[in-house]
């Protein structure tokens, strides 16, 4: 059974998914649930006008995949913490763990990021071998075009 849920969330298919695990996890535990959403950090050598363009953008989807899993989940009657910071997904996700003490996190297979993926390893890779707590990988059922 469990208290707290953690739920990292990049809108890609797969974090779809993951909520939905979540969701369902939440409502039988009647437990809270945190959802963390990273924002890339901004790098200091970019020049004024593509910094803050590049904000702006970050901010919107952002603002756009945390809007659309808050309201999933207040659907479901359930009221989530919500988490935006900026940095590297796997840290993001490992500094919430680390303030929040969730009892599990569950979160996507792959994210939209998925040829950083492959240079960087993974995010769920990273979480996984930087945390105690259990955490719950989903998998989409169809892969994401493109």
């Amino acid at each position: 059974m469990f208290k707290k849920i953690l739920l990292a969330t990049d809108g890609s298919i797969h974090a779809e998914e993951a909520l939905k695990y979540a969701r369902d996890l939440a409502l039988r535990d009647d437990a809270q649930l945190i959802i963390v959403h990273a924002v890339p950090t901004v790098s200091r050598y970019m020049g004024e006008p593509w910094r803050q363009q590049f904000i702006s953008r970050s901010v919107t989807e952002g603002e756009r995949v945390m809007g659309h899993a808050v309201e999933e989940l207040w659907r479901a009657d359930l009221a989530p913490i919500v988490e935006v910071l900026e940095g590297p997904p796997a840290d993001v996700i490992l500094r919430v763990a680390d303030v929040r003490q969730p009892d599990l996190i569950v979160m996507g297979s792959r994210g939209h990021g998925e040829l950083a993926s492959l240079l960087l390893g993974s995010v769920s890779h990273r979480v996984l071998a930087h945390t105690h707590v259990p955490v719950m990988i989903v998998k989409a059922k169809e892969e994401e075009p493109g």
